[in-house]
């Protein structure tokens, strides 16, 4: 995608050459999307049969995404991961694989699913706009803001559920120490909950230790399933623990990780396998443009991959100076919700009021204030050290850029002090109604 300033518009050729003019473009390209594979040594060398988990190959397993993976009858399986994907593909893999392995860095928490039919009489009875009030409600809960009622009340809201306790109740003082001291023993106790499951489920003491999670809640994505743990019973399952290591190399044959033998020692063991399957998530810290698989030349030939070379630079997420009337629909500089249709509601809600605004006043060209931009990128910047402490403590994932925070990190994140806050920040916006930021001609 190219800007013309000549007609003031975007040309957006597609891969078969066929161009096309746009007054304006939004990228909502979503946030998890691009597979991600792990730069484990020897990974190219496998002579088995592979695949990444968003590319699933049912012609090799079998069966479809409700299971039934059939052609796995006589295969030795194995998965690197066990993240958010993995929860969801073991099951189905155990139930039907001659044997699976399933190699673990660190364990993920693994809460109650209980997952059951609607009530037809309760949809039936439900009343317009009965959608945006359970999403409002559902993002006040996940971020800490009480509600009189829980209009979902699933495993999200569970987990911060004592925590709000606590705080109506009186507990500790509110100050930023004390909040967070009340914090951290909320997400223990929660901790300690989905510890006790495991121990109660998995019958293995050796596996049912190397299950339990042993971050904070939000360090990793939290799951919920109701069979996954079950699946390590079946005698045909293995865990691979690592212990945090990874997996060491991958050989023509197999997976290679350092376990530790009976005097304690770490020593390399192999494991052979038909099929290697990747569980290991999608590109957050990338280039954006290569996640979204084009390129935009803004103002002067420059690249948003140029541009966004040390990080993000935009204002409220949805703008970047040098790519005029360009909309960014994304995590970046905005609000993270765990409903992340709801972010892009409240997005579209604000784009709709700036294209209004821009037809009544008779404006062909917006673009973000430089000014205006700096100000938001320190304002991102600023607020991301509130949460810095808490992710250096995590474990390596996608949240704290496996581990290794950086400057570039932190303006490619999102608005620190929270979903709700933000959406405030976009309202009174535009509740002032000069569009202030925005230089539009």
């Amino acid at each position: 995608m190219r800007w013309v300033v000549a007609v003031d518009c975007w040309v957006v050729t597609t891969i078969r050459g066929v161009a096309m003019r746009a007054r304006y473009i939004v990228m909502a390209s979503g946030p998890l999307h691009r597979p991600k594979l792990p730069g484990i040594e020897g990974i190219t060398t496998f002579e088995g049969h592979t695949f990444h988990t968003s590319r699933w190959d049912y012609d090799y397993t079998g069966g479809n995404s409700d299971g039934g993976l059939d052609r796995l009858a006589d295969k030795r399986v194995g998965i690197i991961g066990t993240g958010a994907t993995a929860v969801q593909c073991v099951p189905h893999l155990g139930a039907a694989a001659q044997e699976l392995f399933v190699f673990q860095r660190t364990p993920s928490s693994i809460d109650v699913r209980d997952n059951r039919p609607t009530d037809p009489d309760w949809a039936a009875s439900l009343e317009p706009g009965w959608q945006e009030r359970r999403m409002e409600n559902f993002n006040n809960l996940v971020s800490g803001i009480p509600e009189a009622e829980d209009l979902v009340d699933d495993g999200w809201t569970d987990i911060i559920g004592n925590l709000l306790i606590r705080l109506q109740q009186g507990e500790g003082d509110m100050s930023p120490e004390g909040l967070a001291a009340t914090m951290e023993l909320a997400d223990f106790e929660k901790m300690e909950q989905i510890r006790s499951r495991v121990e109660t489920i998995v019958h293995d003491p050796n596996t049912a230790e190397a299950l339990q999670p042993y971050s904070r809640p939000f360090c990793k994505r939290p799951c919920f399933h109701d069979e996954y743990l079950d699946t390590y019973n079946r005698p045909n399952v293995h865990l691979i623990d690592t212990e945090g290591r990874g997996v060491k190399r991958i050989t023509p044959t197999g997976v290679v990780v350092d376990r530790r033998d009976a005097s304690g020692e770490l020593a390399e063991e192999e494991f052979e396998v038909d099929c290697l399957i990747y569980a290991t998530g999608f590109e957050v810290g990338t280039d954006y443009t290569r996640r979204a698989g084009y390129e935009l030349y803004g103002r002067d030939g420059i690249t948003l991959t140029e541009k966004w070379h040390d990080g993000a630079s935009t204002l409220h997420g949805m703008h970047s100076r040098g790519f005029p009337n360009c909309f960014i629909f994304s995590l970046t500089q905005s609000g993270f919700t765990v409903n992340f249709p709801h972010m892009l509601n409240e997005q579209s809600k604000h784009l709709a009021y700036i294209l209004a605004e821009a037809r009544d006043r008779g404006v062909t060209v917006i673009e973000a204030d430089a000014d205006a931009e700096a100000e938001w990128v320190d304002t991102i910047v600023s607020l991301s050290r509130m949460n810095q402490q808490f992710l250096e403590a995590c474990t390596p994932g996608y949240y704290n850029n496996e581990g290794k925070p950086a400057e570039s990190s932190v303006k490619n994140g999102s608005y620190g002090a929270g979903s709700v806050a933000f959406i405030k920040v976009l309202e009174a916006w535009r509740a002032a109604g000069d569009l202030a930021g925005l230089e539009l001609t």
